[in-house]
């Protein structure tokens, strides 16, 4: 008789975590909550609100404002500590948690269900990305930004692993070091970001896409998936519209 519970887990699903499963961005939660905090000064808060702004009024693309949330926060983290940091990440993630989408809730829960091994790979600071993978994702593991520290536990500025750069390479990595399997594998992402480990898996998903990734996706084939308000859309040549199996 086979022990389901003791499978051993080899088939591997990759999750990009901002615009994918939640709703919003972390990073940007967690440079507003520093800000409030009063660890970051005022001036951080009102830039995040322009580029927020600036984003929503399409004066840039969805990767400009990235970038600039990135930019924000190396600029004001300098000199931060540790434990403020994890501070307010304790206090972004459970009042942010439960925003996600229902696609990747479903797609989710029918991977483990499959015995699936779960990784996420985010730009987002991996204090944030941690405490909600502990808090609500309880994935196999997660990736995210990583800033250095000096002796006295306090920020440089300095980002020394920044997995949005090349998710592809971590996700190679990764399956190498724990002998997992490419063969029926699924990967979810919704910016350029993303394409690297998209092209790695058996079931590339591109989920809200921005355009640059659309246009990819389009080119490569890859199943598009939409989801407005409450309904769920996957995007295909001979029907545009239709709701997605999963």
């Amino acid at each position: 008789m086979i022990d389901v519970k003791n499978m051993k887990k080899n088939k591997l699903a990759v999750f990009d975590i901002d615009g994918t499963i939640f709703r919003k961005n972390l990073h940007f939660e967690l440079i507003n909550e520093l800000a409030w905090m009063k660890i970051f000064p005022s001036v951080a808060r009102n830039t995040l609100t322009e580029v927020y702004a600036n984003w929503l009024k399409h004066e840039g693309t969805y990767e400009d404002y990235r970038k600039a949330l990135v930019s924000l926060y190396a600029t004001h983290i300098k000199g931060c500590s540790y434990e403020d940091v994890i501070k307010a990440s304790k206090i972004v993630v459970p009042f942010h948690a439960k925003r996600t989408y229902i696609y990747a809730e479903k797609l989710m829960k029918k991977l483990r269900a499959e015995h699936y091994h779960l990784i996420a790979v985010s730009g987002s600071p991996i204090e944030v990305v941690e405490e909600y993978n502990n808090h609500y994702l309880k994935f196999d593991k997660v990736f995210g930004s990583v800033y250095a520290l000096d002796e006295e536990r306090r920020y440089t500025g300095e980002a020394f692993f920044e997995p949005s750069k090349n998710k592809g390479i971590i996700v190679q990595q990764y399956r190498d070091e724990h002998k997992l399997t490419l063969a029926d594998s699924y990967g979810v992402g919704d910016t350029e970001s993303d394409i690297t480990f998209l092209r790695l898996v058996e079931h590339p998903i591109a989920f809200n896409p921005n355009q640059n990734l659309k246009s990819v996706a389009e080119k490569e084939g890859w199943k598009i998936v939409v989801e407005k308000k409450d309904v769920v859309y996957e995007i295909s040549d001979g029907d545009p519209w239709k709701k997605p199996k999963i």
